[in-house]
């Protein structure tokens, strides 16, 4: 992606925090008419929005498949972010001291892994996102960007294990020698992160 687009991209998701908090916050069709008329911003696009104070999670949402245009998905995803269920919402004087993030995912794709031995011998460290997911509902994803604070194989799927429920014994334990749970499937995908 351009590097003008991922700048617009932040710039309207920072925009969509900051104007969330109005008592008529704006349409998404009048926060894109506010940036730049830049085609990227209208093609599909799966994206994360990533918001962060002082080195601390404020908010992560996200889609992992391109459902709607890329600038509607930013905005869509930081006004989600900015009052992600997980955490305390953000708060309107917040804002000007967030670091911004959003990432463009690529569309994701299988990997045919039978066992954690395999799974961890595919990753690549630092470049793929990664989305467990099973017959019982369960899912959770990690962003490329989490490989930073876990650049272990084992320590990024034994962390998203957890976050995604998981039995304790496959996070807990040596993943090499684990059990592949029957129905788990794994995706992985790239992203391309701009923050600001």
């Amino acid at each position: 992606m351009e590097p003008e687009t991922g700048e617009a991209a932040v710039a309207l998701a920072r925009t969509a925090v900051a104007t969330s908090f109005d008592p008529l916050p704006p349409t998404p069709a009048e926060l894109l008419a506010a940036v730049a008329d830049l085609p990227a911003l209208a093609r599909r696009a799966a994206t994360f929005v990533t918001l962060e104070r002082d080195g601390t999670l404020r908010g992560c949402i996200g889609t992992l498949t391109a459902l709607r245009p890329l600038g509607l998905d930013v905005i869509r995803n930081a006004r989600l972010a900015a009052r992600d269920p997980r955490l305390p919402p953000v708060r309107a004087e917040e804002v000007p001291a967030l670091r911004v993030e959003v990432t463009v995912l690529s569309p994701s794709e299988a990997l045919p892994v039978r066992g954690f031995a395999s799974l961890l011998d595919r990753l690549r460290p630092g470049e793929d996102g990664l989305t467990l997911k099973d017959a019982a509902g369960r899912r959770a994803t990690f962003l490329p960007s989490v490989w930073s604070g876990l650049p272990e194989p084992e320590r990024f799927v034994a962390a998203l294990l957890r976050k995604g429920g998981w039995p304790r014994e496959l996070w807990t334990g040596d993943l090499r020698t684990a059990a592949w749970p029957e129905g788990l499937a794994a995706e992985h995908y790239r992203g391309e992160s701009f923050s600001g």
